[in-house]
């Protein structure tokens, strides 16, 4: 006994036969239209009044209703949806019939004139219809919208097809990087593409991914970051430049983790964290504002407000305010870990005491960081690319932005002394050898590059895809990516 599936499979194979035994191609190579649905109803709203305004628009059948000798259908492309007319006596007997062989799901291309029902909908009276892409099966039941929550992140086509809404993140997703792009572009930075793959995995605290390159014949690593090779451009006298692109950390997946995520890294020379801090907040209000028509989002049933100035707190009060802990209290790894415990944190005996203190901070304060916020002046520990704060050495100059309760944003004032670096360098490799899989792989290129000299350098990594989250209202990062790392089946 065959499924539900397989019998509408059948079925459609059948429809397909008999069209091509009509001499009709059904998957033909073009299609000349001449309006999308919505340029087709504004066309309407523009001359109401009009009788002979004709179309030809293309899309997929999302709904039909035969009742005799007419037929109703709605079509659907990336612009909207807009209703047809066909009628037996206008279309002929024959045409009519063909017809009855297209299925919900299908193409077609609607040659017509434009006419608003008596219910005041816009509708295309078709002289012509041409199929355009026989579809085999069939879409979620009854157009309800595909509800599985797994199968629309496997299926994502059927997602976009039957969700308005994901067309929506989607397309807001893409506004959201054309604008950041225009505002960089605006303050003359250059957009620069640099390797993906790369002889060590440097420029941020990352486990990578690993591969091989055959003719080489040697081990290459999935970028964690581009920061390297994009200060390697501001010594080479690109003062302003900028990286939109892909990025690869062999972690856990999360609501707010996926391995391959979308990031922008700037760099600008002769600027600080302030600068950039100025920066941050003004673009990514403009971007909400742009975008959404305002600065104001709804995040887990919070109303967040990106508009400038965000507020500004220090790390080390941050955490004796919400955790009631100062970390200048456990100067030694040892003592820090062991106080975690002793507060019934998960620890384990690889985490050095920057990572302890990352913990720290994702346990009591990140929660609490709803409204857009710089968390400013990390311990040293933590930040080996970042220069010292002059009057601290301790700590660096160093923020993290954070907005509904998770990071979107992290800069520093770069380091470029690169005695100073080589040090850091040797310190993330005895992290890695004493078994930290997350500490900074030495770049000996880089490092020589510092030596010829790298002006005071402001550095910015946003995430995207979280700020796409916060901008749509998404709990999860799997929503704003079209095609996220899933468990196999």
């Amino acid at each position: 006994m065959t499924d539900r599936g397989e019998d509408i499979l059948q079925q459609r194979l059948a429809k397909l036969e008999r069209i091509r035994e009509r001499g009709i191609d059904p998957y033909p190579s073009r299609y000349c239209k001449t309006h999308t649905t919505q340029q087709a109803m504004a066309l309407l709203d523009k001359d109401p009044d009009a009788d002979n305004l004709t179309v030809s628009v293309a899309g997929r059948i999302i709904a039909k209703r035969g009742m005799g000798k007419i037929t109703f259908l709605h079509i659907a492309d990336s612009s909207g949806k807009l209703q047809a007319l066909l009628k037996k006596n206008l279309l002929g007997e024959d045409k009519y019939a063909f017809f009855k062989d297209f299925d919900i799901g299908d193409f077609i291309g609607i040659d017509g004139r434009l006419f608003k029902t008596n219910t005041g909908e816009t509708t295309v009276e078709a002289s012509e219809i041409t199929m355009l892409t026989k579809s085999l099966q069939p879409l979620p039941e009854k157009w309800h919208g595909l509800t599985d929550v797994e199968k629309r992140y496997r299926q994502r086509y059927l997602d976009l097809i039957s969700n308005d809404d994901a067309q929506k993140i989607f397309k807001i997703r893409s506004k959201v990087i054309t604008e950041m792009r225009r505002l960089l572009d605006e303050r003359d930075f250059i957009e620069v593409s640099t390797p993906i793959l790369n002889p060590t995995a440097g420029g941020a605290s990352a486990k990578p991914f690993i591969t091989h390159h055959n003719t080489l014949d040697r081990q290459l690593y999935l970028r964690i970051a581009t920061e390297l090779h994009l200060k390697r451009l501001i010594i080479g006298g690109l003062d302003r430049v900028y990286e939109i692109g892909p990025i690869f950390r062999n972690e856990g997946i999360s609501t707010k983790h996926n391995p391959e995520f979308t990031s922008i890294e700037s760099y600008e020379a002769y600027a600080d964290y302030n600068d950039v801090m100025v920066n941050v907040e003004n673009m990514i209000s403009s971007i909400a504002q742009k975008v959404l028509g305002t600065t104001k989002t709804t995040y887990n049933d919070e109303v967040i407000d990106f508009a400038a100035p965000w507020k500004r707190i220090d790390l080390r009060q941050s955490l004796i305010e919400y955790g009631g802990i100062d970390v200048e209290d456990y100067l030694d790894t040892e003592g820090l870990r062991q106080k975690m415990r002793d507060l019934h944190i998960d620890v384990d005996n690889r985490m050095g005491r920057g990572n302890l203190i990352d913990k720290l901070l994702s346990t009591y304060v990140e929660p609490n960081l709803i409204q857009p916020t710089f968390l400013m002046d990390y311990p040293l520990e933590m930040s080996p690319l970042a220069k010292k704060k002059p009057d601290d050495p301790r700590f660096v100059e160093r923020f993290e932005a954070f907005a509904g309760g998770m990071e979107i944003a992290n800069a520093f004032t770069e380091l470029n002394d690169p005695q100073d670096q080589r040090e850091r360098f040797a310190q993330q490799l005895a992290m890695r050898q004493a078994g930290d899989e997350e500490a900074e792989m030495p770049d000996e290129d880089f490092l020589t590059a510092l030596e010829y000299g790298m002006p005071p350098t402001g550095g910015l990594g946003v995430g995207i895809d979280r700020l796409v989250m916060l901008l749509t209202g998404q709990p999860s990062i799997r929503e704003v990516i079209l095609f996220p790392q899933l468990k196999s089946k």
